[in-house]
């Protein structure tokens, strides 16, 4: 570093010896001390002790330069509130820098260091520590006093434990503790009552803490250890988590009480030795991205899986007759038997809000079932896997209340106008049927956000979908459907997904880009030439730009 810079507080400029008339612009005997110095990404090997003549420092940076010391005069800079040392290849801190007592930041990550002063509970001001990227094999027990400290990262260093007293930090909000090699948290570690983000990946962890005053928690990533057991203590306590990530462990069960993690939007399970899912996770009402690949599910098919999160959840809610929670028990015998052998599981009605009468191979749905609804609202209707010709005329008694309606794998050919009364329908479920078209009076259906008619014997677009515009997921694949209105459908402004695999889609009209709203377009399988499979690779965004760009000026 060139001396002048040490010295820029105390030298006057060189003007100063010639007599010259000074503008406003040059008046050196007004200028105030250098509070900021950057000498980041440079080449310095170390810094001079000069640098205590810079008193009014506030801010130092020198990442990423090849500096193996600091100099103990760092601690006379009284006013410093942000040091950057990072990416540098310091050993060791100077004890003088433990008296920065207005220090707010402390970047030191991606050095050399294998141990910290004892006195780093003195820099009782920090808020920010990165001491990621180190050596590090144990911390200082004094961190405990650093009361104010909201980010502390200690991932990628070679601890085995951390000390319990880190759980006096009461304004820590983030802590990092990713890729060490920690095999248990301390349990008071579940006292810090201000943790929001906890990361634990890549450790050796076999059990996970219990949170029980982690009342902000909302992520907690703990990928990649060997949890064998997640129990309800766990989880109970939770109630803000947003993410949990727990891939690539051991874990062999899912405890009921996930179900009250009521704000869960991310849950990722994939890779571990879970055998069966409590159907209760149907039920969290935030839930948008579920991870489960890898797991040697019994209970869950694999293509049922790769539908992605919502197809899930909707199935683990079907499940959810009878009361059964998990697929292990067996549902309650009722008194009342049909000539089928069927139980009307009352309590799926009247609890569960559920009429269900699937996989019976029925050519009809007894009228006990209808019958044993009486008037209790039902929400939900599952008739899927039979052998129904028609839509049960009854369906329509259930009108009031039925949001959703599943009639998948029958052999239905016609909607019936008892389904078109539907008006509280917000899902429909038809796929594999013997459909070829849709009536128009489905129009009345104006609240419905979701159908699938995969897997059935349309060859055109059903007209009526245009005309449903609270339609937000069209299912469609594996039809003949040989071509689509892209006028009509950008009219269609709450419409974010269109699965057209498998038609017979001959061209794709370039207006189609213009639906802007659409977040997953599926268009494989189709014998269209362009767009060609290496853009649709590239994702619906990709294939709406190519095809913006095709339309004739």
């Amino acid at each position: 570093v060139p001396q002048h810079v040490w010295r820029i507080n105390l030298d006057t400029p060189e003007e100063t010896h010639q007599n010259l008339s000074f503008g406003a612009a040059d008046r050196w005997w007004e200028q105030t001390d250098l509070t900021k110095l950057i000498l980041a990404s440079n080449k310095l090997q170390c810094l001079s002790e000069d640098v205590k003549l810079l008193p009014a420092l506030t801010v130092l940076d020198v990442h990423d330069n090849q500096l193996t010391s600091l100099p103990s005069a760092l601690g006379q800079l009284e006013n410093l509130q942000k040091l950057d040392v990072s990416h540098n290849k310091l050993k060791t801190i100077p004890e003088e820098l433990m008296q920065l007592s207005h220090l707010r930041s402390l970047l030191l990550h991606h050095n050399e260091l294998s141990h910290l002063p004892d006195g780093f509970g003195q820099l009782v001001n920090l808020e920010e520590l990165d001491l990621s990227n180190n050596h590090l094999t144990d911390i200082p027990t004094s961190f405990a006093l650093l009361i104010n400290l909201v980010r502390l990262n200690l991932a990628c260093n070679q601890l085995k434990n951390l000390p319990a007293d880190i759980s006096a930090m009461k304004s820590l909000r983030q802590l990092d503790c990713n890729k060490n090699y920690l095999e248990t948290v301390p349990s008071k570690l579940a006292t810090m009552a201000s943790l929001e983000q906890l990361y634990l990946r890549k450790n050796k962890l076999r059990s996970l803490p219990e949170f029980p005053s982690c009342k902000l928690l909302k992520e907690l990533h703990a990928g990649e250890n060997q949890i064998e057991i997640l129990n309800a203590e766990n989880l109970k306590h939770l109630n803000s988590l947003s993410v949990l990530e727990l891939r690539d462990n051991k874990i062999k069960s899912v405890p009921d009480e996930i179900a009250l993690l009521q704000k869960l939007e991310r849950l990722d399970l994939a890779n571990n030795d879970i055998s069966r899912l409590p159907y209760t996770l149907g039920n969290l009402p935030q839930l948008k991205f579920l991870a489960l690949e890898g797991n040697p599910l019994r209970t869950i098919r694999r293509d049922l899986l790769q539908k992605g999160t919502q197809e899930l959840l909707k199935y683990l809610r079907s499940k959810m007759q009878d009361g059964v929670t998990s697929p292990n028990e067996e549902p309650p015998v009722t008194a009342m038997t049909l000539p089928s052998e069927s139980r009307i599981n009352m309590h799926a009605i009247t609890s569960l809000k559920l009429l269900e009468y699937s996989e019976k191979q029925a050519a009809v749905i007894p009228d006990e079932m209808f019958n044993a609804v009486r008037s209790n609202p039902v929400a939900t209707v599952n008739f899927s896997k039979n052998q129904l010709n028609e839509i049960p005329p009854r369906i329509v008694e259930l009108k009031d209340s039925v949001c959703d309606v599943n009639l998948g794998f029958n052999k239905i050919s016609s909607i019936s106008l008892e389904l078109c009364m539907l008006h509280k329908l917000t899902h429909l479920d038809i796929r594999n049927n013997f459909l070829t078209s849709l009536p128009e009076e489905m129009e009345a259906l104006t609240r419905l956000q979701i159908i699938n008619l995969s897997f059935n014997r349309f060859k055109v677009f059903p007209n009526v979908l245009y005309h449903i515009v609270a339609l937000e997921t069209i299912l469609l694949s594996n039809n003949q459907v040989g071509s689509i209105d892209p006028l009509q459908l950008k009219k269609m402004d709450k419409l974010g997904t269109l699965d057209l695999q498998n038609n017979d889609l001959l061209q794709v009209p370039p207006e189609l880009g213009n639906c802007e709203t659409l977040r997953t377009l599926l268009l494989e399988g189709n014998p269209f030439r362009t767009p060609r499979a290496a853009i649709l690779a590239k994702g619906t965004a990709a294939v709406l730009e190519y095809l913006r760009s095709r339309i004739p000026t």
